[in-house]
């Protein structure tokens, strides 16, 4: 790292505070912090949507799976992502945003007073906080992996120096902040990428090497489909992430909720979707090709780092982790602004009297507040993530497998054709889908196949069957009317 790295580095954190102090000025109440007043543009949403979907651990444990499983890692995540999220985006995302109209929710929990009850609220609520401060922290980690890769200094330097500053810009630009730096950061991250592709291209030939890379590497390299992440891998992590990404990653239902119309939510998603198919060709091609260039490596988890230092002039190296550090703040600060929405909104209303009815202003206070809590909780679990099985063990293993039992019924539950699924339906899939994760976890050794979808599965399970048990018993009136309400065409809502 030269002075010019230094320097792009340093440029970027600059960019990301004054995006901030910009934002501050368009903020006068919660609706503004949360939800950006309803007045998210389409196009806006739809990249913020794109990029908070994945952080820095894409450079460091998918990187080493780039390196050592080949083709596979597109497949699984890239391909798997886009039909799941265009999906979502004609079934789910225009229900987010209807119900911001009909309700003035804003938070993706706020709903589920009304379609359930409060218990199942704060459940589903407590769940998901304690899920996103392990999740948010592993992507803390990922990002003070690669400053060490980059510079040598510890870990905790750059969880420190990102976490910093993102306190600064979510706290006091609320969402307007988290999706304007996320186009920044999206531009960033595009360029840092763009650079590496061609680079790395140019050095193994010119464009031949595009389809080339696969007659030097491993054979198994270019399947579709690897052990472990094989054909049923795949069928069980779709629910997964469908799951994740149409809402059940809260930050990821914001951007819909957020819009100004279901039509909008739904191009939103279209263009996230079409998103996740493109650019991860160009930015795993290096990562692919990794081991040609520097074979034997004894942690390919330091592979993309590596060959961005070996490669890259002076300058492009500090603008390539910019480009990393872009890529986790746009996924943590956005987490933060939503978690704080759920606590501020949901939780403290139903701990404490004194918090319901809140004036905008007051509310907005108390955004603030937790919202730089919650990030601060989160940086020192980042410091301590090894303690939790690691960077690729806290994201694929604890968040993809506990995000479906907390999605079910936050999910199915804004259909009609779930409508007889109650609380005791909600919480019982719930806890069944928990509990599976812990038996699959600590007590049974069962395939990482199932062991990401069988959660699922017992949860969804258990959500649908108790609600075909229920189904003669009557619908409560303010239950029959939301769901009316989300599933109506925007032209009549």
């Amino acid at each position: 790292m030269a002075f010019l790295d230094w320097g792009a580095v340093a440029l970027f954190f600059v960019v990301m505070v004054a995006i901030g102090l910009w934002s501050y000025k368009k903020v006068s109440g919660s609706e503004d912090f949360f939800v950006a007043g309803g007045k998210l543009p389409w196009w806006l949403s739809g990249i913020s949507h794109h990029v908070s979907g994945y952080s820095g651990a894409v450079f460091v444990a998918y990187a080493g799976l780039a390196y050592t499983h080949g083709f596979s890692i597109y497949i699984w995540w890239a391909v798997t992502i886009t039909i799941a999220v265009i999906v979502g985006a004609f079934t789910l995302a225009p229900r987010w945003a209807r119900l911001r109209i009909n309700y003035n929710i804003e938070s993706p929990t706020e709903y589920l007073s009304t379609r359930y009850n409060v218990p199942t609220q704060q459940l589903m609520a407590w769940c998901g906080v304690l899920l996103k401060l392990f999740d948010v922290g592993a992507k803390w980690a990922a990002i003070g992996i690669l400053l060490n890769i980059f510079t040598g200094m510890p870990i905790i330097y750059g969880i420190i120096a990102s976490g910093v500053v993102s306190l600064i810009y979510i706290t006091i630009g609320g969402l307007w902040a988290d999706v304007w730096t996320d186009f920044a950061q999206f531009i960033v991250q595009i360029v840092a990428g763009l650079v590496m592709f061609f680079v790395v291209m140019n050095l193994l030939g010119g464009p031949s090497s595009l389809t080339g890379i696969w007659e030097q590497l491993p054979k198994e390299n270019s399947d579709l489909f690897r052990d472990p992440y094989t054909v049923w891998y795949v069928f069980f992590y779709f629910f997964v992430v469908f799951l994740s990404y149409n809402g059940g990653t809260w930050n990821l239902a914001t951007r819909y909720i957020s819009s100004p119309s279901g039509k909008d939510a739904k191009k939103s998603g279209i263009l996230s979707g079409a998103l996740y198919l493109i650019w991860p060709l160009f930015l795993f091609f290096p990562m692919w090709a990794a081991p040609i260039i520097m074979p034997g490596l004894s942690d390919p988890t330091q592979s993309y780092g590596l060959m961005a230092q070996e490669l890259l002039p002076t300058g492009l190296v500090g603008l390539v982790l910019a480009g990393l550090f872009a890529a986790t703040m746009s996924m943590t600060s956005s987490d933060a602004n939503t978690i704080s929405a759920v606590i501020t909104r949901d939780i403290l209303p139903v701990m404490s009297a004194k918090y319901k009815g809140m004036s905008q202003k007051e509310s907005l206070r108390i955004a603030r507040i937790t919202t730089f809590t919650f990030t601060f909780v989160t940086l020192i679990i980042g410091i301590q993530a090894e303690s939790f099985g690691g960077v690729l063990g806290l994201i694929i293993s604890w968040f993809g497998a506990l995000i479906g039992p907390i999605s079910i019924p936050m999910l199915l539950g804004l259909f009609p054709q779930f409508k007889h699924s109650d609380s005791k339906a909600a919480i019982s899939s719930i806890l069944a889908g928990l509990a599976t994760f812990v038996i699959t976890k600590y007590f049974v050794t069962v395939p990482l196949s199932l062991s990401v979808g069988l959660p699922v599965l017992v949860s969804g399970i258990v959500y649908i069957g108790m609600g075909l048990l229920n189904r003669k018993t009557p619908v409560a009136p303010e239950v029959e009317a939301l769901i009316a309400a989300v599933s109506t065409d925007e032209q009549k809502a």
